[in-house]
């Protein structure tokens, strides 16, 4: 009898426990919206929500942005551009390109500004410029050799998720 008791007395702190979270559940939904909104609100993260999608985003705004510097890559090209691996699980995960490529002052710097300048927020990081020659691959008028002087740019292009939520897992501390 007496474990028939403290049995029911176990369910019933239970079904206690399980009404009071039941009724704070509008409070945590209106929380989490809030907190959601808050979140939104905030342009510097990137707007995917893997690794994966947010390089392939930052692989084309980058050649959206070489594009618009350099119509038909006249006078800036990209040359290779590569995802780099994550290091470490941190709490804002890092999604980094490697970027190497050609470009004029004038469209290296219209390149640096637009990326660094828009939302969400990027940043460039190891920046290596080298001046060199080379043919941009049109010849000017009267100039004859097609040849300019340019430079050989390398960096690394960085942008960082939103945080993702860790799902509670299943039998919590009010499990049975």
């Amino acid at each position: 009898m007496r474990e028939a008791n403290a049995r029911i007395e176990q369910l019933q702190e239970r079904d206690a426990r399980l009404r009071a979270q039941i009724a704070r559940a509008p409070l945590v939904a209106r929380q989490l919206q809030v907190a959601q909104q808050r979140l939104a609100s905030q342009p510097g993260f990137l707007p995917e929500t893997s690794v994966e999608l947010a390089t392939a985003g930052l692989v084309q705004r980058l050649e959206a942005v070489v594009q618009q510097a350099s119509p038909g890559n006249r006078s800036c090209a990209i040359q290779n551009r590569s995802p780099v691996p994550d290091a470490g699980r941190e709490r804002y995960p890092r999604v980094v390109v490697q970027v190497r490529m050609q470009c004029g002052t004038p469209e290296l710097a219209m390149v640096l500004h637009a990326l660094e300048a828009g939302t969400p927020r990027l940043f460039v990081d190891n920046l290596n410029v080298l001046a060199q020659r080379f043919n941009f691959g049109a010849v000017e008028p009267g100039s004859g050799t097609g040849q300019g002087t340019g430079l050989d740019v390398s960096f690394d292009l960085v942008g960082y998720l939103r945080p993702s939520a860790e799902p509670v897992p299943a039998g919590g501390p009010d499990a049975p």
